[in-house]
């Protein structure tokens, strides 16, 4: 569990960063150039998808793209779960990371060949090389501090701009590449970012003392070789459901994308059964749990609209924008940057007004506040489309207004999201609840891929007022339930 690494497993004292073990300089870096290449690719990949052959494109339709796009970023989420297992129970937190940074770096280099089947080979590397990293570094920052540090909090505020620097600057660079060179160059980028991430990761290693070093709960002897049974048992009937796919002449991108989906929610589903049926659960732990699984709804439906940031609204931004700046047209995905920038300047004034507001305003309502906040983007985003109704280009100040709402929308749900789970999780569950957690982004992310398909069949400004819509109502309805949420999370504000 994260934060529960003895005193005698910290990093060797000695020369500090920023006032912290010298050890997060190392894990802040390698999570900036993850996230440099995971946000690099995401910016160009639709765009990518939708252009023509002639632009070296795949010619995807609009709605097919948008949904691989919403099911690739669901998977990632998703295989945060494996990933955090095979950690704890094989090979601990810093192989993990090292290898989930390795593959990849191998994907992006796959994507990075230019011919048409490299950019799902890439995807699914990318995924699986995720999964192991993205969970796991997590634990490693906070196994560098005890559990009840004073530094543990601004320690994770640090790392956590580290993500944010690598997710502005990466559209820029590779955004630039790939629509005004070449797609595959764009993901080259994306590649050597990663592989600087993996090097200084290797080079900082002796920062690292002992974090990460072991599992946290090793599987050992006849344990470990039943797991690893199971694990092969499993990968062998993935294996042969895409040779019967592919024998049958079913093996499309859509089939794919559609039974990924359906295996999203239903994975989502079984976890929360198998935790609400588990007797050993005291009543209050199962109340909250109740309390859990509206809170878990919110967040999912938050996320299915937030995250079209990358294939809808960048569709918008490539077709409908004005991006015309002194006889240069910037790449649209350029205005990918304008969201980690936002939550940059502010997260810490966010920190510091749930810290003025104490628990005057309970977690229901802040998460109802979110919901409501990214419903009226997708309305302004109405308006914007409207006002490009019959081709007129709009400015891109339409598109940077929508995540600005949305940025205070994510940060009113996603970081209050983040406490609720430690807080409502049953003792029993306590690691795997954070996983849970990663589901809601999963679930979101993959019906909204679904739900995307729309914006390819209904008018532009239709789409956006209708989920808006449905996004304020729903967040309306949150305010009117959140005393009866409250009382179901018994004692946790």
């Amino acid at each position: 569990m994260v934060g529960d690494a003895p005193v005698e497993s910290r990093p060797p004292s000695g020369r500090t960063f920023l006032g912290h073990p010298r050890a997060l300089s190392t894990l802040f870096l390698t999570e900036m150039w993850e996230r440099f290449s995971f946000y690099g690719m995401r910016a160009i990949l639709v765009l990518y998808l939708t252009a023509s052959l002639a632009d070296d494109g795949q010619a995807m339709s609009e709605a097919s793209a948008s949904a691989v796009y919403g099911t690739y970023n669901a998977m990632v989420y998703l295989m945060a779960l494996p990933g955090g297992w095979v950690a704890d129970r094989l090979i601990g937190a810093r192989r993990s990371v090292l290898w989930g940074g390795v593959v990849i770096a191998a994907g992006h280099y796959v994507m990075a060949i230019p011919t048409r089947w490299s950019v799902f080979a890439g995807m699914a590397l990318i995924v699986l090389g995720t999964g192991l990293l993205k969970p796991n570094i997590s634990t490693m920052v906070g196994d560098l501090y005890d559990r009840d540090s004073p530094r543990r909090d601004a320690g994770f505020s640090i790392f956590y701009m580290g993500i944010n620097l690598g997710a502005f600057i990466a559209p820029l660079i590779t955004g630039y590449l790939g629509e005004k060179v070449n797609w595959h160059l764009g993901f080259g980028a994306a590649a050597i970012g990663m592989t600087l991430g993996v090097l200084q990761y290797v080079l900082g290693r002796r920062n690292l003392g002992d974090a990460g070093a072991r599992p946290a709960d090793p599987l050992l002897g006849a344990d470990r070789r039943r797991a690893l049974t199971r694990v092969g048992a499993v990968t062998a009937l993935v294996v042969v459901a895409v040779a019967v796919l592919a024998v049958a002449g079913a093996f499309t991108v859509d089939t794919v994308v559609n039974l990924l989906t359906v295996a999203t929610v239903l994975i989502t589903v079984g976890y929360f059964v198998r935790i609400m049926v588990d007797r050993e659960l005291s009543a209050t732990e199962r109340s909250r749990m109740k309390a859990y699984v509206w809170l878990f709804v919110f967040a999912a439906s938050f996320w299915l609209i937030y995250d079209q940031a990358g294939s809808v609204l960048n569709i918008f931004a490539a077709d409908n924008t004005d991006r015309d700046v002194a006889g240069f047209t910037f790449p649209a995905s350029w205005l990918q940057s304008v969201n980690p920038i936002l939550i940059i300047i502010g997260a810490p004034l966010f920190a510091l007004l749930w810290l003025r507001l104490g628990h005057r305003v309970s977690t229901p309502t802040k998460f109802a506040v979110g919901l409501v906040l990214n419903g009226l983007s997708f309305v302004l985003m109405a308006a914007a489309a409207q006002a490009a109704v019959g081709g007129d280009l709009v400015s891109p100040w339409w598109l940077v207004a929508v995540y600005a709402i949305q940025v205070a929308g994510e940060l009113s749900l996603s970081p209050v999201g983040l406490s609720a789970t430690t807080k409502l999780a049953p003792v029993k569950y306590a690691s795997q609840m954070m996983g849970l957690w990663f589901l809601a982004t999963a679930v979101g992310d993959a019906v909204g891929g679904q739900v995307a398909r729309l914006a390819d069949t209904w008018p532009e400004p239709t789409y956006f007022l209708t989920f808006g819509v449905a996004s304020v109502a729903l967040g309306l309805g949150a305010v009117m339930f959140a005393r009866q949420i409250r009382g179901l999370m018994a004692g946790i504000h």
